[in-house]
Protein backbone atom coordinates (compact mmCIF):
# COMPACT_ATOMS: atom_id res chain seq x y z
CA UNK A 1 0.00 0.00 0.00
CA UNK A 2 1.26 3.48 -0.88
CA UNK A 3 1.64 5.41 2.37
CA UNK A 4 2.54 8.68 0.62
CA UNK A 5 0.12 11.36 1.88
CA UNK A 6 -2.00 13.24 -0.57
CA UNK A 7 -0.70 16.72 -1.39
CA UNK A 8 -2.12 19.70 0.43
CA UNK A 9 -4.37 21.59 -1.98
CA UNK A 10 -4.12 25.39 -2.00
CA UNK A 11 -6.50 27.46 -4.10
CA UNK A 12 -4.82 30.77 -4.80
CA UNK A 13 -6.67 33.79 -6.20
CA UNK A 14 -4.48 36.54 -7.63
CA UNK A 15 -4.47 39.61 -9.81
CA UNK A 16 -1.43 39.30 -12.13
CA UNK A 17 -0.37 42.90 -11.47
CA UNK A 18 -0.49 42.74 -7.66
CA UNK A 19 3.02 42.66 -6.13
CA UNK A 20 1.76 40.94 -2.98
CA UNK A 21 0.11 38.22 -5.02
CA UNK A 22 3.48 37.70 -6.68
CA UNK A 23 5.46 37.40 -3.44
CA UNK A 24 2.87 35.00 -2.01
CA UNK A 25 2.83 32.88 -5.17
CA UNK A 26 6.64 32.55 -5.17
CA UNK A 27 6.48 31.65 -1.47
CA UNK A 28 4.10 28.79 -2.29
CA UNK A 29 6.57 27.57 -4.91
CA UNK A 30 9.25 27.53 -2.21
CA UNK A 31 6.98 25.54 0.08
CA UNK A 32 6.22 23.14 -2.76
CA UNK A 33 9.90 22.22 -2.98
CA UNK A 34 9.78 20.94 0.60
CA UNK A 35 6.19 19.79 1.08
CA UNK A 36 3.69 17.97 -1.12
CA UNK A 37 1.64 20.90 -2.31
CA UNK A 38 -0.79 21.35 -5.15
CA UNK A 39 -1.50 24.99 -5.97
CA UNK A 40 -4.54 25.72 -8.12
CA UNK A 41 -4.46 29.22 -9.58
CA UNK A 42 -7.51 31.42 -10.11
CA UNK A 43 -7.90 34.99 -11.36
CA UNK A 44 -9.29 37.90 -9.38
CA UNK A 45 -9.19 41.64 -10.08
CA UNK A 46 -7.98 44.68 -8.20
CA UNK A 47 -10.14 46.72 -10.56
CA UNK A 48 -13.27 44.85 -9.49
CA UNK A 49 -12.30 45.03 -5.82
CA UNK A 50 -12.23 48.82 -6.04
CA UNK A 51 -14.94 49.42 -8.66
CA UNK A 52 -17.58 50.61 -6.20
CA UNK A 53 -15.34 52.49 -3.79
CA UNK A 54 -15.75 56.25 -3.67
CA UNK A 55 -12.63 56.96 -1.59
CA UNK A 56 -10.02 55.90 -4.18
CA UNK A 57 -7.59 58.68 -5.09
CA UNK A 58 -7.60 59.77 -8.73
CA UNK A 59 -4.00 58.69 -9.36
CA UNK A 60 -4.66 55.20 -7.96
CA UNK A 61 -7.89 54.99 -9.97
CA UNK A 62 -5.75 55.48 -13.09
CA UNK A 63 -3.45 52.68 -11.90
CA UNK A 64 -6.47 50.41 -11.51
CA UNK A 65 -7.76 51.29 -14.96
CA UNK A 66 -4.37 50.46 -16.47
CA UNK A 67 -4.25 47.16 -14.58
CA UNK A 68 -7.32 45.56 -16.12
CA UNK A 69 -5.63 44.07 -19.17
CA UNK A 70 -3.51 41.26 -17.69
CA UNK A 71 -6.37 39.76 -15.66
CA UNK A 72 -8.49 39.80 -18.81
CA UNK A 73 -5.74 37.96 -20.71
CA UNK A 74 -5.37 35.42 -17.91
CA UNK A 75 -9.13 34.80 -17.97
CA UNK A 76 -9.13 34.46 -21.75
CA UNK A 77 -6.33 31.88 -21.49
CA UNK A 78 -8.32 29.85 -18.96
CA UNK A 79 -11.48 30.08 -21.06
CA UNK A 80 -9.72 28.74 -24.15
CA UNK A 81 -7.21 26.30 -22.68
CA UNK A 82 -8.28 25.44 -19.14
CA UNK A 83 -7.08 26.20 -15.64
CA UNK A 84 -3.80 24.34 -16.02
CA UNK A 85 -2.26 27.04 -18.24
CA UNK A 86 -2.71 29.78 -15.67
CA UNK A 87 0.31 29.04 -13.48
CA UNK A 88 2.72 29.12 -16.42
CA UNK A 89 1.27 32.37 -17.76
CA UNK A 90 1.44 33.98 -14.33
CA UNK A 91 5.07 32.99 -13.86
CA UNK A 92 6.04 34.22 -17.32
CA UNK A 93 4.21 37.52 -16.86
CA UNK A 94 5.50 38.10 -13.34
CA UNK A 95 9.11 37.46 -14.32
CA UNK A 96 8.83 40.37 -16.75
CA UNK A 97 6.92 42.78 -14.51
CA UNK A 98 8.30 42.15 -11.02
CA UNK A 99 11.98 42.96 -11.41
CA UNK A 100 11.49 46.01 -9.20
CA UNK A 101 8.66 47.91 -7.53
CA UNK A 102 6.70 50.29 -9.77
CA UNK A 103 3.26 50.95 -11.23
CA UNK A 104 3.59 49.93 -14.89
CA UNK A 105 1.58 51.74 -17.54
CA UNK A 106 -0.95 50.05 -19.79
CA UNK A 107 1.67 50.07 -22.57
CA UNK A 108 4.17 48.30 -20.30
CA UNK A 109 1.58 45.68 -19.44
CA UNK A 110 1.06 45.08 -23.16
CA UNK A 111 4.78 44.47 -23.56
CA UNK A 112 4.84 42.08 -20.60
CA UNK A 113 1.87 40.11 -21.92
CA UNK A 114 3.47 39.99 -25.38
CA UNK A 115 6.61 38.47 -23.90
CA UNK A 116 4.82 36.16 -21.47
CA UNK A 117 2.41 34.46 -23.86
CA UNK A 118 4.96 32.57 -25.98
CA UNK A 119 7.04 31.77 -22.89
CA UNK A 120 3.94 30.09 -21.45
CA UNK A 121 3.21 28.27 -24.69
CA UNK A 122 0.14 30.38 -25.41
CA UNK A 123 -0.87 32.03 -28.70
CA UNK A 124 -0.06 35.72 -29.20
CA UNK A 125 -3.62 36.65 -30.18
CA UNK A 126 -4.62 36.37 -26.50
CA UNK A 127 -3.15 39.85 -26.11
CA UNK A 128 -6.28 41.14 -27.86
CA UNK A 129 -8.23 40.38 -24.68
CA UNK A 130 -6.49 43.27 -22.90
CA UNK A 131 -8.72 45.84 -24.58
CA UNK A 132 -11.87 43.71 -24.80
CA UNK A 133 -14.74 43.12 -22.40
CA UNK A 134 -15.44 39.68 -23.92
CA UNK A 135 -14.18 37.79 -20.86
CA UNK A 136 -15.22 40.27 -18.18
CA UNK A 137 -18.15 38.17 -16.99
CA UNK A 138 -15.95 35.08 -16.62
CA UNK A 139 -13.42 37.20 -14.74
CA UNK A 140 -16.14 38.50 -12.44
CA UNK A 141 -17.35 34.95 -11.71
CA UNK A 142 -13.84 33.80 -10.81
CA UNK A 143 -13.27 36.91 -8.71
CA UNK A 144 -16.51 36.50 -6.79
CA UNK A 145 -15.87 32.81 -6.17
CA UNK A 146 -12.59 33.73 -4.50
CA UNK A 147 -13.92 36.49 -2.27
CA UNK A 148 -17.35 35.02 -1.46
CA UNK A 149 -16.20 33.14 1.68
CA UNK A 150 -14.65 36.32 3.11
CA UNK A 151 -16.92 39.09 4.28
CA UNK A 152 -15.76 42.69 4.43
CA UNK A 153 -12.80 44.56 3.06
CA UNK A 154 -10.25 42.30 1.36
CA UNK A 155 -7.49 42.57 -1.21
CA UNK A 156 -5.20 40.30 -3.17
CA UNK A 157 -4.19 37.57 -2.87
CA UNK A 158 -6.87 35.35 -1.39
CA UNK A 159 -5.81 31.88 -0.32
CA UNK A 160 -8.10 28.93 0.32
CA UNK A 161 -6.36 26.36 2.54
CA UNK A 162 -7.93 23.33 4.24
CA UNK A 163 -11.36 24.65 3.30
CA UNK A 164 -10.75 28.06 4.85
CA UNK A 165 -10.40 31.29 2.88
CA UNK A 166 -8.12 34.08 4.08
CA UNK A 167 -6.96 37.39 2.64
CA UNK A 168 -3.22 37.13 2.14
CA UNK A 169 -0.78 36.31 3.44
CA UNK A 170 0.59 39.72 2.48
CA UNK A 171 4.35 39.24 2.27
CA UNK A 172 6.73 42.11 1.63
CA UNK A 173 9.41 39.69 0.48
CA UNK A 174 9.52 36.03 -0.56
CA UNK A 175 10.29 33.64 2.32
CA UNK A 176 12.93 31.14 1.25
CA UNK A 177 13.98 27.71 2.43
CA UNK A 178 12.98 26.75 5.95
CA UNK A 179 11.46 30.20 6.48
CA UNK A 180 8.96 29.47 3.72
CA UNK A 181 7.80 26.31 5.49
CA UNK A 182 7.55 28.03 8.87
CA UNK A 183 5.41 30.79 7.38
CA UNK A 184 3.22 28.18 5.69
CA UNK A 185 2.73 26.22 8.90
CA UNK A 186 1.93 29.42 10.79
CA UNK A 187 -0.56 30.54 8.16
CA UNK A 188 -2.22 27.14 8.20
CA UNK A 189 -2.42 27.13 11.98
CA UNK A 190 -4.02 30.57 12.21
CA UNK A 191 -6.38 29.91 9.30
CA UNK A 192 -7.54 26.70 10.95
CA UNK A 193 -8.56 28.44 14.17
CA UNK A 194 -12.16 29.58 13.60
CA UNK A 195 -11.92 32.58 15.94
CA UNK A 196 -8.77 34.03 14.37
CA UNK A 197 -9.52 37.44 12.88
CA UNK A 198 -6.52 39.59 12.02
CA UNK A 199 -2.78 40.00 12.49
CA UNK A 200 -1.29 43.12 10.95
CA UNK A 201 1.57 45.59 11.17
CA UNK A 202 2.57 48.75 9.33
CA UNK A 203 4.37 48.36 6.01
CA UNK A 204 7.42 50.64 6.02
CA UNK A 205 9.12 49.78 2.72
CA UNK A 206 8.16 48.66 -0.79
CA UNK A 207 8.05 44.96 -1.65
CA UNK A 208 11.22 43.05 -2.55
CA UNK A 209 11.05 40.44 -5.29
CA UNK A 210 14.48 38.78 -5.20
Amino acid sequence: MDATPDPTVVDFWFDPVCPYSWTASRWLLEVGQRRRLRVRHHVMSLYLLNAHRTDVAADYRRVLDDSRGPSRVATAAVTRFGDDVLGAFYTAFGEVVFDHWRHPSSAEYHVAVRVALPRAGLPPDLEDAMESDEHDEALRRSHETGIAPIAGDVGTPITHLDGVAVYGPVLNAIPRGDDAVRVFDGTRLLAGYPQFFELKRTRVRPPVFT
